[in-house]
């Protein structure tokens, strides 16, 4: 559920629910009272949409408030960040020393300190990596530290994670850890343990009251309208990381806002520096200051791919010749330009995503022969086109005399029943997708219909498999496993689960094991790919991978969309990384190697 709770909170439309943030004074008073020095500080919203909550790392990050949910580095950090734009692994507490199928060793970086002067120890890790809600024995069999001697540090912690060979098996599974897992100071938690009696006690500590921090950030205050953090200029990052600089802004402010608008008309204004919110039509905001990664379409660097997952356990959908008529049906031109703005380039059939670090495992030769026709722009040839696919494989629309849809019939003559996409309410890019995919499969003769629900009905729907067709985003976060986990999430049967039982991955049950036409190449695949060192090797993989997708299709890619709708004004910080400027990737700097940007940011003249 970390993963869901996390696309809940970028999907969702967000609002605010106090007063846009103006330039103040930089008087004591002032700073006091809330009103903090506009050219001090750097306003950030897309984030946190409700009233903070706990700011303890240890509990399940769908509690946790911004910015110790998620992978933001401001207050707790991982060992290594991962470099979306090149996939370079970076260090912070850590470097990395070696990676290989038996394990990934670290060091810890010498000079890391917590807020109370305290060294940063593989104590923590271990603590952390043992304690913390993510749970890693599958993926970690256990922690080998030794201590080495380097110059001019003099000893140096050695982390050895050992890959658990007899579970997972998965070097890219642990890679992800490392850069999700932030580090805690076990110093503070294990006492606490202690005296509560049990981890799940110290849980419920909010830990809002000067927190123990290694990041470059301390929190200062939080309420229903905002987050403030405040820079910490003893941050040992500073001297170790980032020659001696500080950070640009000497406070972050998260503004809490409760609809987009609100969003949008403080970006337009200059009163928010950035927003990871889905702002429509960006370019029409460029007169006012505010931009993006690429000044032209799509704007935004491809990053994550949302999808309408199949339940393939239910008639007719459990048909393969059915699914890849759905795919045909739909108008991926109006996709693009009516429900995300151009922000998306024409997507191609398939799971790999034609971006600087997946494009290289697509095969256009493959597309062309497994794919489906993603690319009819005449609507009269595509729905022809749906129609021959769907009699082929045995499928007969009825319509009214009106010319309207009212039924289909399967090869026996059996009424098929209505087919549902359930998607959630009010996340408006997702209503438009799910909006013209009906339109589109409703014209072909294909009988479904919205299916908008609130995310109370959402999110069991979507694990227990109580669902035709769902709008899902899996793998939002682009992390060193993609496109491996991407495959994974929507394909493994290794942990594959029966409707009404809930399922982490596969959430549409597809290649049920023991079953008839079962592929067993595919999780021979995902178990071979994690453990391959050879490029052309790995490159083979995914190629036969994506072909048995293109050829099941147990689901419907739709657009790309980004990581994080990376959006920035120049009215009062500039120097923000684009394509013309591209010092860290397209993210907030909250998160990842992004972060960097805080010791980039200039005042504007």
């Amino acid at each position: 559920m970390i993963g869901l709770k996390s696309i809940a909170r970028t999907a969702l439309v967000l609002s605010a629910t106090g007063a846009l943030f103006g330039c103040g004074s930089s008087s004591q008073d002032e700073l006091a009272s809330g009103s903090l020095p506009r050219q001090e500080t750097l306003y950030l919203s897309g984030q946190q949409n409700d009233a903070p909550g706990t700011f303890n790392p240890l509990a399940e990050s769908w509690m946790t408030t911004w910015p110790v949910s998620g992978r933001f580095n401001l207050m707790y950090e991982p060992l290594l960040t991962y470099n979306s734009l090149t996939g370079e692994i970076e260090s912070l507490l850590g470097t990395l020393v070696n990676k290989n199928n038996d394990s990934i060793v670290v060091d810890l970086n010498p000079a890391a300190k917590w807020s109370d002067g305290e060294k940063v120890t593989s104590r923590d890790v271990k603590f952390i990596y043992t304690m913390g809600s993510i749970n890693t024995s599958e993926q970690i069999s256990a922690i080998h530290v030794d201590t080495v001697k380097s110059e001019p540090a003099g000893a140096v912690e050695r982390i050895a994670f050992l890959i658990n060979k007899k579970q997972r098996n998965n070097p890219l599974s642990v890679m992800d850890l490392l850069q999700a897992i932030r580090i805690v100071p076990a110093h503070v938690f294990e006492p606490l343990i202690e005296k509560l009696g049990s981890k799940d006690e110290v849980k419920k500590l909010p830990m809002d009251q000067n927190p123990v921090v290694s990041g470059p950030y301390a929190l200062r205050s939080a309420d229903p309208n905002k987050i403030i953090l405040e820079r910490r200029d003893d941050y040992w990052g500073n001297a170790a990381l980032h020659n001696g600089q500080l950070p640009a802004p000497k406070y972050i402010v998260h503004p809490i806002y409760k609809n987009n608008e609100h969003n949008t008309i403080a970006m337009r204004s200059g009163n928010l520096d950035a927003s990871q919110s889905y702002i429509p039509r960006i370019n029409r905001k460029a007169g006012a200051g505010v931009h993006t990664w690429l000044n032209e379409p799509p704007y935004f660097l491809p990053g994550a791919m949302p999808m309408l997952i199949i339940n393939t356990m239910k008639e007719p959908l459990n048909d393969k010749r059915f699914r890849r008529a759905l795919a045909t049906a739909i108008d991926y031109m109006a996709l693009r330009k009516f429900a995300v703005s151009d922000y998306t380039d024409q997507i191609k059939p398939g799971l790999i995503m034609p971006t600087n670090l997946e494009g290289k495992y697509i095969s256009d030769e493959d597309l062309a022969k497994y794919g489906v026709k993603l690319t009819i722009t005449d609507e009269k040839e595509r729905v022809e086109t749906v129609k021959q696919m769907l009699s082929e494989a045995g499928y007969k629309s009825v319509w009214n005399s009106d010319g309207t849809l009212d039924h289909m019939e399967n090869a026996k003559g059996e009424k098929i029943p209505t087919m549902y996409i359930t998607s959630p309410n009010g996340w408006t890019d997702w209503e438009a997708m799910v909006t013209i995919a009906v339109e589109g499969m409703r014209k072909a003769g294909i009988d479904i219909r919205e299916g908008f629900v609130d995310g109370g009905s959402y999110w069991p729907a979507m694990g227990l498999g109580n669902f035709d067709l769902i709008m899902h985003k899996p793998v939002a976060d682009v992390t060193p496993s993609l496109p491996w986990s991407r495959f994974n999430e929507i394909m493994a049967s290794r942990d594959w689960q029966p409707l009404g039982a809930w399922a982490g991955v596969n959430i549409g049950r597809y290649n049920q094991p023991g079953t008839e036409g079962f592929r067993p190449e595919v999780d021979k695949l995902l178990n071979a790919i994690p453990l391959m060192k050879n490029a052309d090797s790995i490159a083979t993989a995914y190629r036969e991978l994506n072909k048995i997708f293109m050829e099941d299709q147990p689901s419907i890619p739709l657009v790309y969309l980004p990581e994080q709708f990376y959006e920035f004004s120049d009215r009062v910080w500039t120097n923000w990384p684009t394509a013309e400027n591209p010092y860290a990737p397209a993210q907030l700097p909250w998160v990842a190697s992004g972060t960097k940007t805080l010791w980039n940011l200039k005042l504007a003249k």
